[in-house]
């Protein structure tokens, strides 16, 4: 699936990747390939990204990679999935 995270400052990361894990405001959840279709808004934890990720060297410091894991900080936002594509809105 095809992940974009998107902050006011920036996008952080495009690309593919086989999972994505985000905490929901009532709990963190998960999303696989050709998930149903979601929006839902997210709350304070980590955004955890599974798959081969290569990030870009100015952004690389606001993740943490262990692994084939990647692992985002965020304070809220919201999520979309729609059509095998995932777009995290974050602050």
């Amino acid at each position: 699936m095809y992940l974009e995270i998107v902050t006011p400052e920036a996008v952080l990361f495009k690309g593919e990747v086989t999972s994505v894990a985000v905490p929901g405001i009532n709990g963190e959840f998960q999303m696989l390939n050709n998930h149903a279709p979601i929006v839902s808004l997210l709350g304070e934890g980590t955004v955890k990204i599974q798959g081969d990720i290569t990030l870009d060297e100015e952004i690389a410091e606001k993740f943490t990679q262990n692994g084939k894991e990647t692992i985002l900080a965020i304070n809220s936002g919201t999520i979309e999935m729609k059509d095998n594509k995932v777009i995290v809105l974050a602050d």
